[in-house]
């Protein structure tokens, strides 16, 4: 089994609050999870690598300043939002998802752990108003999709080392999926994770420039 350890392993300076909020994501994802199937069977014995650090990889390619604003797209159970605001307490999150009961979910999880530092709505991404630092995301879509849904979305000012723009989890072979995008960066996960789930896993950065919505 799988514990909260991993999750120290890799981030050693948490609070006790940090800690707390980590620990009692397994309990509250399992009574959730038997109301509203949101992780698989599989996974939810193994949330802490497959969910939790995994979202947190993002954190590990680019960590977000305080009174940051950050929308999670296709949020699903609450991933990579919830690990990432859980980490980051000083910076906004905006989580959504066009699901409903799955931002239930996400709702009574963030309310379970005192989260004050996330918002989770169900709406569609082309419907979200305003301007964030980043757009995270797991692998929800293929990126050119992805990118119509959020190309408006990034403000102007860079405060970060990476520039303004999506920071993608996505797996496999990227080649084609991203052949039209020259200004990706990826990022190996083994580099930060040394566990074999991370094998083949990756960050994608890609710069968005802003454009004003008319």
């Amino acid at each position: 089994m799988i514990t909260v350890d991993i999750i120290l392993k890799y981030f050693p300076d948490l609070t006790e609050t940090q800690i707390a909020q980590f620990t009692q994501l397994e309990s509250l994802y399992k009574e959730w999870n038997a109301q509203i199937n949101v992780v698989s069977r599989k996974d939810i014995d193994e949330l802490y690598i497959r969910h939790v650090l995994h979202s947190l990889g993002i954190a590990k390619v680019q960590p977000f300043k305080p009174g940051a604003k950050i929308l999670d797209v296709g949020t699903g159970g609450g991933f990579p939002g919830i690990p990432l605001a859980i980490l980051f307490p000083e910076t906004e999150f905006l989580l959504v998802d066009s699901i409903g009961k799955k931002i239930k979910v996400v709702n009574g999880v963030a309310q379970g752990i005192g989260l004050t530092n996330l918002t989770a709505k169900h709406m569609r991404a082309e419907e979200v108003k305003g301007e964030f630092d980043f757009v995270v995301s797991r692998a929800v879509t293929a990126m050119p999709d992805f990118v119509k849904w959020v190309k408006n979305k990034c403000a102007k000012k860079n405060n970060h080392k990476l520039k303004n723009g999506i920071l993608y989890l996505k797996g496999g072979d990227l080649t084609e999926e991203l052949k039209d995008f020259a200004s990706c960066t990826l990022y190996d996960l083994p580099t930060f994770f040394e566990e074999d789930f991370f094998e083949t896993k990756k960050v994608v950065h890609l710069p968005l420039k802003f454009k004003p919505v008319k």
